[in-house]
């Protein structure tokens, strides 16, 4: 473990009411004493004092708080001090900082000195860093929890489930000839197929409500001119695609986005999907149907003032082939006399809508599938990193499963120990330094 101290801006860049620095290692406190002498250091006491650089000259007036170790953030002696906002007073504190022996944190090395120090593992570190991104209160409220160690007892619990099914085990190797409960092995599968069941109900629950932590995309698909780019402008209140009458104008997808209700979400306006007439537009519809793929919500857009045609029936098509997603079907140009025969689209709970200016009722129904995928309190994995540590968990537990029925016992630990591996990686994992390193440098400064 590093022995040096550390310096970083543990506040965003610019202009703002104040900033802070932050200070970690073993000569934190002599280097905060050297730029604020006045400080008396009680531990967890904020004091307002003046602060120097290097050459003893006065940088500002501002906070200092002290953090013994190993009572601190990292388990470190940690040093903060709040001064002024803006990028001049927090580069003179960080330049005085390693003048006086500190050098720059890398990102994410507060953290990590946390996770080294004992003080967080794994699931909390990740959710500390995606705290910061969090595009929905469901999302801040699903990382708070992991920052309290939710995620942390799961594997705990799930681990000495393995644990005693490892213990089971070693009984039925070590004491073969004695007479042993007739129905511990039916015991013991049980207990590992439920397991093995939560793992895979875990993953994909996960999955599903992934947009609440990276933010949820919403495709618009259709025929050419059924009005995309449109709702896409009225959506963004601004003029953000090109809308014309001529089919084919939109040949890439747009992404921007938009805040409905309490999420973040990403709109994506996407090219007509129709037989393109050229290579370029062919790109597009390919790209649109992509998009269908990648995305959380899909809004079918059709003409309401317009019959359904060939091309209609192509996104008719892929909702039908695709029915995991969640597909909203709107009908644009509500404003204009109806022509669509709706009997074909009467199962789809239609909405009418007008890009023009009214599609409340899109908004409404945007939201309440939203506030349907915020609303489950079940623990949630919220990175792909602790989702495949899961999916592996669950792969070795059921390929124990035979070993265990044809009572090679050896084997059946060997795939129940690879188990116990995986659930290690996402909390603390028994061989860390590559994982950390590559894990941790993905932080922002200061964290």
């Amino acid at each position: 473990m590093n022995r040096d101290t550390i310096v970083a801006l543990s506040t965003a860049p610019g202009a703002a009411a104040i900033a802070i620095v932050r200070l970690s290692g073993p000569e934190a406190r002599t280097i905060a004493a050297r730029i604020a002498p006045a400080a008396t250091f009680a531990e967890r006491f904020a004091q307002l004092c003046t602060l120097y650089d290097a050459q003893g000259e006065a940088i500002d007036r501002g906070i200092v708080l002290y953090f013994a170790a190993p009572r601190s953030f990292t388990g470190e002696e940690v040093v903060e001090f709040q001064s002024h906002g803006g990028m001049i007073v927090a580069e003179a504190l960080l330049e005085a900082a390693k003048k006086l022996g500190a050098r720059l944190a890398e990102p994410g090395e507060f953290s990590k000195r946390a996770f080294l120090n004992g003080k967080i593992d794994l699931s909390e570190a990740e959710a500390i860093a995606r705290m910061i991104e969090a595009r929905s209160r469901d999302a801040a409220r699903i990382l708070a929890r992991q920052m309290r160690g939710e995620l942390s007892r799961f594997v705990e619990e799930a681990r000495s489930a393995l644990l005693e099914a490892l213990a089971h085990a070693e009984v039925m190797i070590d004491y073969a000839e004695e007479d042993l409960p007739d129905d511990l092995l039916e015991r013991l599968r049980g207990r590992l197929e439920e397991l093995r069941v939560r793992f895979v109900d875990l993953v994909a629950s996960s999955r599903r409500r992934r947009g609440l932590i990276e933010g949820f995309r919403v495709a618009i698909v259709g025929k050419p001119n059924v009005g995309k780019s449109s709702l896409l402008n009225a959506l963004l209140r601004y003029e953000r695609a090109i809308v014309s009458e001529i089919a084919g104008t939109t040949r890439d997808t747009i992404e921007e986005s938009i805040r409905i209700g309490t999420y973040v979400v990403r709109i994506v306006d996407t090219a007509g999907i129709r037989n393109a007439a050229d290579s370029i537009e062919r790109i597009g519809v390919e790209r649109s149907i992509e998009s269908v793929r990648e995305a959380d919500i899909v809004i079918a857009l059709f003409d309401r003032s317009r019959p359904l045609d060939e091309e209609d029936h192509r996104i008719l098509e892929l909702i039908e082939t695709h029915p995991e997603k969640e597909w909203i079907v709107a009908l644009n140009k509500s404003d204009l006399p109806p022509a669509i025969e709706t009997d074909e689209l009467d199962r789809y709970d239609p909405i009418p809508i007008s890009a023009k200016g009214e599609f409340s009722g899109l908004i409404a129904r945007l939201e309440a599938i939203l506030n349907a995928r915020g609303a489950d309190e079940e623990l949630m994995l919220t990175s792909e990193r602790q989702i495949e540590a899961i999916e592996e968990a669950a792969r070795q537990i059921g390929e124990a499963a035979e070993p265990l029925n044809r009572g090679e016992l050896e084997l059946f630990s060997y795939h129940l120990t690879e188990a116990i591996r995986s659930l290690a990686s996402i909390t603390r994992p028994l061989e860390s330094g590559e994982i950390l390193d590559r894990m941790f440098s993905e932080f922002c400064l200061g964290k």
